[in-house]
Order: structure tokens, then sequence, then C-alpha cells
């Protein structure tokens, strides 16, 4: 399945049927969506779908499961409705109107030509199409918004594979590093232990003294050892490379994953005895970062 971002635009253009007498006009809906904990829906209809809301709300939600998306339906006219017929009983009632609103408010302006059309042409409005022919067209516009969340998921789980990858290899810097920064640690603190009972006298004897140190020092290690937390995070990039594969609705694990790393990358931070573990640290939570960034917007 492929990974989709709850980022999108779509914009469908429509002539119902012609055995709909709908004269020429054209249908339309546009499509926006971002990102959002759930789904969030947002309906602008004309006054003749207004009875539709229930059925739009369920065929969305059976397409889509979060993102805050805005759904806008509109209809125009066709050209030969540019000219609308006049009508004597409209024009009387406009004129009846005038009068009214002139009689009430004596510094109005008459209508011109132009408005009197204008409002015997709204007279004359019809909707343009039935209930089946507004479904179709939202139907239409949801795969339309479906394959541009598609695309812009595609590129999403690119840039996340490829910080996948870059974590890896920052994961193949630390290990070789940290023997040597164990055993440099152990050494320097056998050095000071030897300082401490050289300064105390002969007051505590070589063999115990060496053997408290060796305990120490191998306790003090343990705790700087980052070979398990490099082996989880190993396992938690196998897991979201995994996710992005299979593809669907994963944001809400990748975002639990990407807390993982954080968690892995800390440790690893607060644990680093040298620069060099150090820095690889700071880069890991650099990159974990601009994923976390990139996994918000994946459904």
């Amino acid at each position: 399945m492929p990974v989709y971002s709850m980022t999108g635009y779509a914009n469908v253009l429509r002539q119902p049927g012609a055995n709909q007498g709908a004269g020429g006009a054209q249908l339309g809906i546009e499509l926006r969506s971002v990102n959002g904990r759930f789904l969030d829906l947002s309906l602008r209809l004309p006054e003749e779908c207004r009875h539709l809301e229930g059925s739009l709300r369920e065929r969305v939600s059976a397409h889509l499961r979060r993102g805050k998306v805005e759904l806008r339906l509109a209809w125009q006219a066709g050209d030969e409705a540019e000219w609308p017929e006049i009508s004597p009983s409209a024009l009387a009632r406009l004129a009846t109107m005038q009068h009214q609103v002139q009689a009430a408010l004596p510094e109005a302006r008459s209508l011109s030509v132009q408005e009197a059309l204008g409002w015997c042409k709204q007279a004359r409005a019809q909707a343009p199409a039935g209930d089946e022919a507004w479904m179709a067209l939202v139907e239409a516009g949801l795969q339309a918004l479906l394959e541009a969340r598609a695309r812009e998921g595609e590129r999403l789980a690119a840039i996340l594979l490829d910080r996948v990858a870059a974590l890896r290899a920052l994961a193949n810097r630390a290990e070789p590093l940290v023997p040597a920064v164990v055993a440099r640690q152990q050494q320097r603190f056998l050095e000071r232990w030897q300082e401490a009972l050289t300064s105390a006298g002969g007051n505590v004897s070589p063999e115990a003294a060496q053997e408290r140190a060796l305990t120490e020092a191998t306790s003090q290690a343990i705790r700087l050892d980052v070979a398990e937390e490099l082996a989880r995070l190993r396992t938690h990039l196998d897991e979201i490379e995994r996710q992005l594969r299979r593809g669907g609705e994963l944001g809400k694990r990748l975002d639990f994953l990407i807390q993982e790393l954080h968690r892995e990358a800390n440790t690893l931070g607060s644990k680093s005895a040298a620069l060099e573990l150090t820095e690889i640290a700071v880069d890991m939570k650099v990159a974990i970062e601009q994923m976390r960034e990139q996994v918000q917007n994946i459904e």
C-alpha cells in the first residue's frame, strides 16, 4: 500500500449529463487537506446540496482517516444561461419591490438594466444536477485527493528512508568507538585510584585495593557502554523501514518509533565520555528531529 501524506489538494470540474437538464452548467469540487491528529472535515456547500451533508461525511470518512479537510462544492451556469429570458412577472415584482424600498429610503437609486437582468437570471436559476451527479463528483474529487496525498506520501517516505540510512551510518561510526572509550575510562579510573592509595599511605593491602579498583572500573564501564542503545536504535530503524515499505495508515506508529529513537539518542548522549560519541549523538538527534517533522504529515 502507498504511504499517504495528510497534505493534498484536488480540484475537479464536470458537466452533468444532458438528460439532467443542466443547460451546460458546470459542477466543481475543491478539496484541501493538511495534517491533524484526527479527521476534521469542514463542508462548504451550495444551498441545494445541504441535504447531502450526512452522505458526504460518510463518503469522506470511508476514504480518509486523519487530517483537517475542507470540501467545497459549487456550480456555474452555462453559456446559454448568460442571456436570461425577460419575464414580465419577474420585472413587475422587481418594480414593486423597488417602489417599496424607495418609499422607505427616498435616496435609494433605481435598478440598472444590468441589475434587473441579473435578478431575472437569479430567479430562473435552478440546481444543475441531482444527488447522483453530485456524489459522483465527490467520489472523483476524493480519488484525485488520494492520488495527490499518495504522491506527497511517496516523497515523505523517501526523505524518511534517507534519514534512516543516515542514522545507520552514525550508529556504524559509533560502534567501533565504544570499546576504546570504555578502556580509556577504565585506565583513567585506575590511575586516579592508584593516586588515591598512594596519598593514603599503606593502610590498605595492594591485593584488596586492586580488586576494589577493578570492581569499580567495571561498574563504570558498564554505565558507559552504549552497545545496548545502539542495538535498540537499529531495531527501531528496521521497524520504521518495514512500516514504510508496507504503507497504509502508519503515522501514529511512526510517531511512537520516533519517540523511541529520541530516547536511545538521548541515552547515548548522556553516556558519552568522548567528544566523538557526543558529536555522533548530536547528529543523531538532528536527524531524528528531521524525521519527526516529516512524520507529523503522514496519515
